[in-house]
């Protein structure tokens, strides 16, 4: 597909937070990734990158995923991605497993006999 052709693929609108790295630059940033589809998302943040820096975004559920600053607009900016990713996975919640019954639960800890009162 070429650039114009991506812009014309689905994209999934939703507010997730994710970390960034760019290219050049020390540590991670927070972003708010604002639209997502297979091919690239739009990010939300105070971060000054470059038209064509590289960067990765660690997306939940996926992982980090390289990418290229594809257009730059205020505060928001485009990222097209090197590989497809599922965008259905970072909105997917992870399984809460069932709490565990209190009667199938140790015991903390035994209370003090001498505490106890006889009846």
């Amino acid at each position: 597909m070429t650039d114009i052709d991506h812009r014309q693929v689905g994209r999934d609108s939703l507010f997730l937070m994710a970390d960034l790295r760019v290219e050049g630059q020390a540590g991670d940033h927070r972003v708010k990734v604002r639209n997502l589809s297979a091919h690239g998302m739009m990010a939300e943040c105070t971060v000054r990158v470059t038209s064509g820096v590289g960067v990765e975004v660690n997306l939940r559920n996926i992982g980090w995923v390289a990418g290229r600053v594809a257009w730059i607009q205020d505060n928001r900016f485009g990222i097209a991605f090197g590989n497809e990713i599922d965008p259905l996975l970072p909105r997917a919640t992870a399984e809460i497993a069932p709490e565990t019954p209190r009667y199938l639960k140790s015991a903390i800890s035994a209370p003090d006999p001498r505490s106890l009162r006889k009846i």
